[in-house]
């Protein structure tokens, strides 16, 4: 039988990446991923081995280290590393992001000085936008940035970054007034900072603190934390681009392929939850027969395989819509909200699948059906993504009448 979520079109050198990746994934992270899920360990072995692989300059240009493929070899690469693990491609995404911002907005100095290391996995990268009571509105970010000769001052408690800990350099959004008059829109008067730290928690630098990690129900392993600022300075060359005021842009940016992660991962969660279900239910026999013989059964994994498929196809066509140059925040929209949810409605049935077991920490999909959720939230929810989805919709078929 063909495996699910195959992708038509790829190239050599894309399938030997990903034959590469999803190797990896069987050998160094499935045996693990659950033993360490449940001890709340940071995966270090499993991250060096991605660096020694390159994956942390995957979308890197080549001047810089890195390897220059596009933005469905990764889609594709986080795929299958969230089929293990989605911490994992938790760590890798919030690097990449970072990276992509710096390619696509910073100077030429910022470029030079960042990209090479972060391609060889040396710098690791995290990007902060929301704070403790900011939800979805990004244009009601209080943190700020205040102009101090040839610095910036920055103040301000920020919230839900992944690698807070581990990452020794985070993309911050802040208000900055300097520049723009009263009453400017507030998506106009902020500004993204490189901030470079130290790894770890307490003060990293001085003005800087990185607190403990966040106790989460799932997402465990990578880094969740809070960034909190007084008075840390930050020199002027450090403004992602060098002018103020793009920061809401950039950073909007960076969210539109950072989307497309998120639906990859959704994608490489749902294909590991429909193996596991489609697994046990050949081996568990109820009523003298394998309960895949069930047609209830035979139902369910229908519904799950056809999830899948449809998740993958949009995630890929956001992908190499992003790609082409074109503009696809409708497209990333639907992928990431259609692929969450699906993805919690395979995990969901997996679940199922498995019955009683599925509760027991013995069995991988209780795992999953922990992590599964914070897809539905992280990078919009879906509201947000519906919201996109309709705005753009009206764009393209407005009534002329």
């Amino acid at each position: 039988m063909a495996r699910l979520a195959q992708t038509a079109g790829l190239t050599d050198v894309q399938q030997e990446i990903l034959a590469t990746v999803r190797d990896f994934v069987d050998k160094e992270i499935i045996p693990v991923a659950t033993e360490l899920e449940h001890r709340d360990e940071y995966p270090q072995a499993i991250v060096d081995g991605l660096k020694e692989l390159g994956l942390f300059g995957l979308m890197i240009p080549e001047e810089y280290g890195g390897l220059g493929e596009s933005l469905l070899t990764y889609a594709l690469c986080v795929e299958e590393i969230a089929r293990g693990w989605m911490s994992v491609s938790g760590i890798i995404n919030t690097h990449f992001i970072v990276a992509y911002m710096l390619k696509q907005h910073g100077t030429q100095e910022q470029k030079d000085h960042f990209l090479p290391r972060m391609a060889a996995g040396d710098i690791r990268g995290a990007f902060s936008m929301s704070e403790p009571g900011l939800g979805s509105d990004v244009s009601a970010i209080t943190s700020k940035a205040v102009k101090d000769g040839e610095e910036y001052v920055l103040n301000g408690q920020k919230m839900w970054l992944t690698n807070g800990g581990t990452s020794s350099l985070v993309a911050v959004l802040v208000r900055s007034d300097e520049g723009h008059p009263e009453g400017t829109a507030p998506h106009k008067s902020m500004t993204t900072f490189l901030v470079e730290k130290e790894p770890g928690f307490g003060e990293v630098r001085p003005g800087l603190t990185i607190p403990g990690k966040i106790d989460k129900m799932g997402y465990k392993g990578v880094d969740t934390t809070e960034l909190i600022m007084d008075n840390l300075r930050i020199p002027a060359d450090r403004v992602l681009g060098g002018v103020t005021g793009r920061g809401f842009y950039q950073m909007m940016d960076g969210v539109e392929v950072g989307r497309v992660n998120v639906a990859a991962r959704g994608c490489g969660v749902a294909q590991r939850a429909f193996e596991l279900g489609v697994q046990y239910a050949q081996q568990r026999h109820t009523f003298g027969k394998a309960i895949a013989q069930h047609q209830a059964i035979q139902f369910k994994l229908a519904e799950m395989a056809t999830k899948v498929e449809a998740a993958h196809a949009m995630m890929v066509n956001a992908a190499r819509k992003k790609d082409s140059g074109e503009r696809n925040d409708l497209e990333a929209g639907m992928a990431k909200y259609l692929a969450s949810e699906y993805c919690k409605e395979v995990v969901e049935d997996a679940f199922r699948i498995h019955g009683g077991y599925g509760f027991s920490k013995e069995y991988e999909i209780e795992r999953l059906y922990r992590e599964a959720p914070m897809l539905l939230i992280g990078e919009g929810t879906a509201e947000i993504q519906k919201m996109i989805i309709g705005r753009r919709l009206l764009e393209e078929y407005r009534f002329q009448g």
